[in-house]
């Protein structure tokens, strides 16, 4: 009997890997998909963090697709390797701080390892030919199977017409004619192919969940590594960029507003690593500080900290700061607020 081809599946969690990974599944190869983490797709995480956010959708989209296709998930953390590929990619940056094609030539050579280490025969992703301009051109396409090490074992089902026969499809492990040819940025064809299986409930794509495509998370990302003056990161660096507003008043210090109950909570996990303070005589949002305050730096982050409280139209707040390296005591500050207009708009990150 002719062995069952296995392949596995790079499963974002959004329609383009699903679709991808049914049209093989459904030529009767068994498919498992994979899941890099990264740190900057962490799906559902600030929607569960707000109290504003609390009736979104907090699924993890890679597992919810995984169990939709009936397939088994292989979530690996590639947090630290992945750091070479933000901190230098070799074919740069998107619009901001997104290494899309180093991003998708990283991937699928893990995924080209791991069929190597696991005994499978190809890889699929859900690559649509004109799609994203910077991964996603014909002519960036075959970068991605030759730098990957993938060459003809990398598959992209809803492009195949598209693209040079592969492996699996010359040796007859899958039927080309059973694949597609879609191509461009319009959804139409894919949505279209959804409904045809049934399926009325995915993620939206709009850039993906990787928060590098954002613009406002790029310049935050831009301002820590420009006042640390590296390059490198931790987790909790990446996670902190996406709560709070992030107010930088001198290049010596940023702070870190809660905006909100939820972020509140979520930071004060992190007063330990950082000096904080908070108000005590109205309520009022934590803020962490990353850095080091000089003179009078407590004083102005102070009255910053009191602005965005409710005693911001009174004469004066009681703000408590606790050094990261001393007594957890805390010592009380008491301030006028800044008014609005006072509060910089180049202070913000």
């Amino acid at each position: 009997m002719k062995k069952q081809p296995k392949a596995v599946s790079l499963i974002s969690g959004g329609l383009d890997s699903m679709l991808a990974t049914k049209l093989i599944l459904d030529q009767g190869v068994h498919v498992e998909g994979i899941n890099f983490f990264t740190g900057f797709c962490v799906e559902g995480h600030t929607h569960a963090i707000r109290q504003k956010d609390k009736d979104k959708k907090k699924r993890n989209n890679a597992l919810w697709v995984a169990e939709q296709l009936g397939i088994k998930l292989h979530i690996i953390d590639v947090v630290e390797p992945y750091k070479e590929v933000l901190i230098n990619p070799k074919h740069g940056y998107g619009a901001h701080l997104n290494p899309c094609l180093d991003c998708k030539v990283f991937m699928v050579r893990q995924a080209y390892e791991w069929i190597h280490k696991h005994d499978f025969d190809f890889i699929i992703t859900g690559e649509v030919v004109g799609q994203r301009p910077m991964s996603q051109r014909k002519q960036v396409m075959p970068v991605v199977a030759k730098e990957s090490g993938a060459e003809t074992l990398l598959v992209r089902p809803l492009s195949a017409k598209n693209l040079p026969m592969t492996k699996p499809e010359v040796e007859g492990w899958i039927d080309r004619e059973k694949l597609h040819g879609i191509s461009g940025r319009t959804r139409k064809p894919q949505i279209a192919l959804a409904q045809q299986y049934g399926m009325d409930d995915f993620a939206q794509p709009a850039g993906g969940c990787c928060f590098l495509t954002d613009r406002s998370y790029s310049k935050k990302l831009g301002d820590l590594w420009g006042h640390r003056g590296h390059k490198d990161y931790e987790l909790d660096d990446i996670m902190l960029l996406k709560v709070g507003r992030h107010l930088r008043p001198k290049a010596n210090f940023k702070m870190i507003i809660g905006r909100e109950e939820g972020e509140n909570n979520f930071m004060e996990g992190y007063k330990r690593e950082f000096t904080h303070m908070k108000t005590v005589s109205h309520v009022g949002p934590l803020a962490l500080v990353d850095g080091t305050l000089e003179a009078g730096d407590a004083h102005l982050a102070a009255r910053i900290l009191a602005r965005f409280s409710q005693g911001k139209e009174e004469k004066r707040v009681d703000v408590v700061l606790h050094h990261k390296d001393m007594a957890a005591e805390g010592k009380v500050i008491s301030v006028e607020p800044m008014r609005e207009q006072d509060v910089r708009k180049d202070w913000y990150v």
